[in-house]
């Protein structure tokens, strides 16, 4: 299936859940928020919330700067 993760197509397995998407961009465990055609998920249900085909994938990382 394709999906898109911060604005490029991605073709992955289909049952991709939202934590394996996000490991694909980063290694982060903290300041990582996600959305899912425009919804926020909550971290406690990435492991759980499969993606589906054409799905709009948004992962945000915190960064810290002066």
């Amino acid at each position: 299936m394709i999906v898109t993760i911060n604005g490029a197509a991605h073709e992955v397995a289909d049952g991709m859940t939202v934590a394996q998407a996000v490991r694909t961009l980063t290694t982060a465990t903290t300041g990582v928020a996600v959305a899912v055609n425009d919804e926020v998920v909550t971290r406690g249900t990435w492991e759980t919330t499969a993606l589906s085909d054409r799905d709009r994938v948004e992962v945000l990382t915190a960064v810290q700067g002066g």
